[in-house]
C-alpha cells in the first residue's frame, strides 16, 4: 500500500460529501409505519391475554389476584417493537407509537401496568368485559374491599334469591 493510493482513498471521500443526518440536533421524524413502543389503553382492554401469549420477548406478564382482577404488565426491557401483540389484541387496544428515544436511567420508566376489573360467570369462571357504570351500580353480593390499598373489589357479584350464599348462617326467629 503506497502513500499515493491513501491519498487517492482520501481524495475520492472528500469528493462524496457529507451522507450523515445532523440527528441529534435535528430530529427526524419516523416514517408513517414505524413501530415503536407499545400503548395501553385499560378503558379498551378486556383482560384476554391475547397479547401476553404471542408476545416472542415475553415482555407482558399477567396475574391474576383473584377471579375479578386481572393485572396485564408490559416491562418493556427486551422489546423488539415487532407489533405481534398489537396485532392480536381483538379490542385494538394496544398500539404502537412511533416513540423511539427511550433511553432512560430507571428502567421501570419503560414499563406499564394495567388493573382490569374482569366480569366472571359464576357457572364456567369465563371472564366477560367489564359492565358499564350504571350496571355496576346494580351489582349485588358480597363485597371485599381492600382499605389498605383503597381499592374497590369485588369478592363476588352474584346471588340466588331465596337461597343462602356459602358461609352464611340460618337463623330461626321465633
Amino acid at each position: 500500500m503506497s502513500l499515493l493510493s491513501k491519498l487517492k482513498e482520501v481524495g475520492i471521500c472528500l469528493r462524496a460529501g457529507k451522507v450523515t443526518l445532523p440527528y441529534p440536533f435535528q430530529p427526524d421524524t419516523p416514517p408513517e409505519r414505524f413501530r415503536g413502543k407499545p400503548i395501553f389503553d385499560a378503558d379498551k382492554c378486556i383482560g384476554c391475554a391475547g397479547c401476553a401469549n404471542n408476545c416472542p420477548a415475553r415482555e407482558i406478564l399477567v396475574f391474576d389476584p383473584c377471579q375479578e382482577v386481572r393485572t396485564i404488565k408490559y416491562l418493556g426491557r427486551r422489546c423488539t417493537f415487532c407489533g405481534r401483540c398489537a396485532e392480536v389484541c381483538p379490542e385494538k387496544a394496544i398500539t404502537m407509537s412511533r416513540d423511539f428515544e427511550l433511553a432512560t436511567a430507571r428502567i421501570a420508566d419503560l414499563g406499564q401496568e394495567l388493573r382490569l376489573f374482569m366480569g366472571t360467570c359464576q357457572r364456567c369462571g369465563r371472564c366477560y368485559p367489564e359492565p358499564g357504570y350504571l350496571e355496576q351500580l346494580k351489582l349485588k353480593g358480597y363485597r371485599v374491599d381492600d382499605l389498605e390499598k383503597e381499592q374497590w373489589v369485588y369478592s363476588s357479584k352474584s346471588f340466588i334469591e331465596g337461597q343462602s350464599a356459602a358461609g352464611d348462617i340460618e337463623i330461626e326467629l321465633e
